[in-house]
This record gives structure tokens, sequence and C-alpha cells, in this order.
């Protein structure tokens, strides 16, 4: 656990110090929130309608932070004589790992905060205490498998392919999956793709947590398969590369 602690604070000092990787994180969430959510005020007037929205672009942020942090942050770590030193240490390749998984973590939380910040200042939503604290933990959960996502990217792609990879993943993702716009607004066959999505399954399980009224069971399923999926394919991708460049 010491050197995974280690791992984390070198991660996270390496990510702030190259302060357009941090506030990008930070920023785009926030930013999809003003044009997505505050600049329509029938949104952002409407208590139901804006904690719905603030709801959708926490996890946004939470997907935005995990992916990019994981996909490209792998990759280019990959790409270092540095990192190929590190692997030969008696730690093991689990140490690394588990560090940058937790300092994809504590940027998704660390994106939370502007997000929360600007609903509160610029729209009706509400929440409870109890309700912010079992949305924050559902958001966590529910970006398992992008996680898992990030990690099969970055371990399978050098670092020119995995950046337009995730951005070309993520961004179409979050649409369909109506983080951006509910899917009551979808056409008949959007929502019918949307439901089979995990970013849609994500979206319920965080609103069901927020509301209070929990996630549909169909939702809660989705999300389980598409972790298992996604957590094998980030297995089989490190497991591939672990056996390319270290045997």
């Amino acid at each position: 656990m010491s050197a995974v602690l280690l791992y984390t604070r070198y991660q996270f000092r390496e990510t702030v110090r190259i302060p357009m990787a941090a506030l990008g994180t930070l920023a785009f969430p926030t930013l999809f929130m003003l044009l997505f959510v505050v600049s329509n005020r029938s949104v952002s007037g409407n208590t139901a309608a804006a904690t719905e929205a603030a709801g959708q672009m926490s996890m946004f942020a939470v997907i935005s932070a995990f992916v990019f942090n994981l996909g490209a942050g792998v990759a280019e770590d990959r790409a270092k004589a540095w990192h190929s030193y590190l692997r030969t240490l008696p730690t093991g390749p689990l140490a690394q790992l588990g560090g940058r998984l937790c300092n994809a973590l504590c940027f998704a939380l660390l994106s939370l905060i502007p997000v929360g910040l600007t609903a509160v200042l610029f729209t009706a939503a509400e929440a409870s205490a109890i309700e912010v604290g079992t949305t924050v933990f559902a958001l966590v959960l529910a970006g398992v498998p992008f996680a898992f996502l990030g990690l099969a990217v970055g371990y399978s792609m050098p670092l020119k392919a995995a950046i337009p990879t995730v951005q070309l993943t993520l961004f179409p993702l979050a649409f369909a999956g109506g983080l951006f716009l509910p899917p009551s607004v979808f056409p008949a066959w959007l929502d019918r793709i949307s439901n089979v999505l995990p970013t849609r399954a994500a979206r319920e399980l965080v609103l069901g947590a927020l509301t209070g009224g929990g996630p549909p069971l169909t939702a809660s399923a989705v999300a389980v398969g598409w972790t298992a999926a996604l957590g094998a394919l980030a297995v089989f991708t490190f497991r591939r590369d672990e056996g390319r460049r270290f045997r």
C-alpha cells in the first residue's frame, strides 16, 4: 500500500506540473455544464430538470477524468524509458497501476467540485447531504467500467493513437448515453441504442442515487455486463503489453 501511495503522489505531481492537463480535466465538464444547462433557462430554472442535469454532467466529469487520465496517461507512460526502469523495481507493475488508478480517482473527485458549485450558484438544483454522499459513491462505482476502458486504450495503443481514440469514444458515448441531453428528447431509434450503452446505464445509476428512487434493474444489468466485458479487455491488454515488453 505504501508503494501505491508513493506512485499516486508521483503521478499527481507529474500531472499538475502540466497546468493544461489538469485544467482540461477540471474545466471541460464545467464548460459543458454552462453550455448545456446554465444557458438553458427552462432547465436551469427548473429544480427537477436542473438536478437531473447536474447529475448527468457530474457523470460526464468522472468519465472524462478516468478515460483521459488512464487512456492517454498510460499510453504516455509506456513510451517513456523511465517507465521501463520503474518496471524493473521489486514493487512490480501492480503498484504503478494502483498509483495511476488512484491518481485518476483523485482528479475524478476534484472535477466534481466546479460542476457542483456551478449547479449550486447558477441553477435551481437541490439535493440533501445524504443524496450528495450517495451520489458521489454512485459516480465512482458507475465510473469503474470507464476506468477499464481507459486502461484498455492506454495499454493497447501509442499516445498519438490513444488521444484521438479517447476523444472519438468519449463524446459520442456521452451524447448517446444522455449525459448532454436527457433521453426523453431522443428519437426512438437512438433511445433503443442508448439503453444498451454503458453511459446510459451509468446515468441511470447516478440519477437513481441522486433522486433516491434507485436505478432500474435493466440499467444495473447493463452496467454489470459492461464492467465485466471492459474489465476483461483491460486485463487482456495489460497482460499482452507485459508479455511483449518485459519477457
